[in-house]
């Protein structure tokens, strides 16, 4: 196949999203590993390039066939959508109407193979509101435009990988969501994921619910026996390599150490305190089950308005976004 196509969606023109992307693009591990192509506003992109002062051409282009996909060069997918004089820092509705239609765009390219992977630069909320496109974030966003009703977030640092059963509910809501069905689903989510990224058999290790994993009845009340087990056992009787559940207070430790290839999380804080502390900088927020087998990453931060413009905004997280996205991409 070949390095991968991966498209970099702009987000929010307002904010850091065109900065990051520049400075990213200009380290040559990005084209080592895959052929980028921005999905967004060609003056946004200019700007962005001139701010930074960075040594870089923009290559405008209406399809991926037109990209050149060589360092030192950014090809632009230019939807032409932003007013010339955009004013940066500021929640504009024209900014995140076009935020979600770079998103569009990128889901159609994905959905055609046209890409293997779409990596997101930041959106603001407010702003995707007013531009009258009322979702929680990007991750429901490409779930309706691939109608795809079974995905899940996955975290990602060089040491460690985490898939959750649930994310942004209450503790209570979590811990009553959670079927044997959706423990089933997100285990063949992991597994499918990692086997299309190239590991032969994914190790998958569930953490339990209650402390010590329930410690058999001791503590809890039989959540592990009801809501996990028998989506583990039904895994394991398909040919998949998981296990569990697992007490969470060591389980992380081990997977860093290198014994598990990922862990399911039971809810939102399990799975991302220790991405997190293993260090901001280098987290990514993936979003996988998508119909049409494409994987999104997205960069850990916000459209940080204050500092948006003034050639400060640091790539590292986008480089990140950027690596896993190669990573995870079907081999």
């Amino acid at each position: 196949m070949g390095k991968p196509i991966i498209g970099i969606t702009m987000g929010d023109a307002a904010g850091v999203g065109p900065e990051i992307i520049v400075k990213a693009l200009l380290h040559e591990q990005v084209y080592e590993q895959c052929r980028p192509v921005v999905i967004g506003d060609a003056k946004s992109m200019l700007r962005a390039i001139n701010q930074t002062g960075a040594a870089l051409v923009l290559n405008k282009v209406n399809s991926i066939e037109e990209c050149q996909f060589t360092r030192g060069v950014i090809d632009c997918y230019d939807l032409d959508l932003l007013p010339d004089h955009l004013k940066q820092g500021e929640v504009s509705a024209e900014a995140g109407d076009a935020a979600f239609q770079f998103i569009q765009k990128a889901v159609e390219l994905a959905l055609s193979n046209q890409l293997q992977a779409v990596c997101t630069a930041p959106l603001n909320k407010e702003a995707l509101h007013k531009g009258g496109h009322l979702y929680p974030g990007h991750t429901e966003i490409f779930a309706e435009l691939t109608d795809t009703q079974n995905y899940s977030m996955m975290l990602s640092s060089p040491k460690l990988k985490v898939i959750h059963l649930t994310t942004h509910v209450g503790l209570k809501k979590a811990i009553d969501t959670i079927t044997p069905e959706r423990t089933y689903n997100v285990i063949r989510l992991a597994h499918d994921t990692l086997v299309r990224a190239g590991y032969e058999n994914p190790r998958i290790a569930v953490c339990g619910i209650n402390p010590h994993a329930g410690e058999n009845g001791l503590f809890g009340e039989g959540e592990e026996e009801e809501k996990l087990i028998p989506g583990i056992e039904r895994a394991i009787q398909e040919g998949i390599n998981a296990s569990g559940p697992h007490p969470a207070d060591t389980l992380f430790f081990r997977a860093v150490r290198g014994d598990f290839d990922i862990v399911i999380a039971c809810y939102h804080d399990q799975g991302h305190v220790p991405i997190k502390v293993l260090g901001l900088e280098e987290g990514v927020n993936i979003t996988v089950g998508l119909k049409g087998g494409f994987i999104r990453t997205s960069v850990d931060h916000g459209t940080a308005f204050d500092i948006a413009g003034k050639n400060v905004a640091d790539e590292r997280s986008m480089l990140a976004a950027i690596a896993s996205a190669v990573e995870l991409s079907p081999k």
